[in-house]
């Protein structure tokens, strides 16, 4: 992706060539990278966090925000972004949606897809967190 844009700069300003195709596969790829990567950044514990409270916390209280978190917060918002994102992704595949410009890729209602699978791997990831949470619930450790 850094090759690509380096390349794209450099065949519009030192060139005088414009890529559409190009710039629009560091787009795609921008979204794929943030947009898969997000599940497996919530598994690694990579997310942004306030840790005023959460840092001092004993496991069994992480266990409880982690829990509240996800099944209050994460899921029911993977799930407004699913229900919402369903239309415009299914018209986009009825039309097999590609650039709107001549020269750009035509595969535009393939990156509308990830609207779907961002929700779906956040989701499968956080009941992961949430059956985490409820073990460390039922054991015994408490610090």
């Amino acid at each position: 992706m850094v090759l690509a844009q380096f390349g794209l700069v450099l065949a519009r300003y030192v060139f005088g060539i414009g890529l559409v195709a190009l710039q629009e596969s560091i787009i795609y790829s921008f979204a794929l990278l943030f947009m898969l990567g997000a599940a497996d950044t919530l598994r690694r514990g990579g997310h942004v966090r306030i840790d005023i409270l959460y840092g001092k916390l004993p496991v069994k209280g992480k266990a409880v925000i982690d829990l509240l978190g996800t099944l209050f917060l994460l899921i029911p918002v993977c799930l407004v972004i699913l229900i919402i994102s369903w239309p415009y992704v299914a018209g986009s595949w009825i039309i097999l949606e590609g650039s709107r410009e001549s020269s750009g890729l035509p595969v535009l209602y393939l990156m509308k897809s990830l609207l779907l699978v961002f929700p779906v791997l956040l989701i499968l990831q956080g009941l992961a967190v949430a059956c985490r949470a409820l073990a460390q619930l039922r054991s015994g450790v408490s610090t």
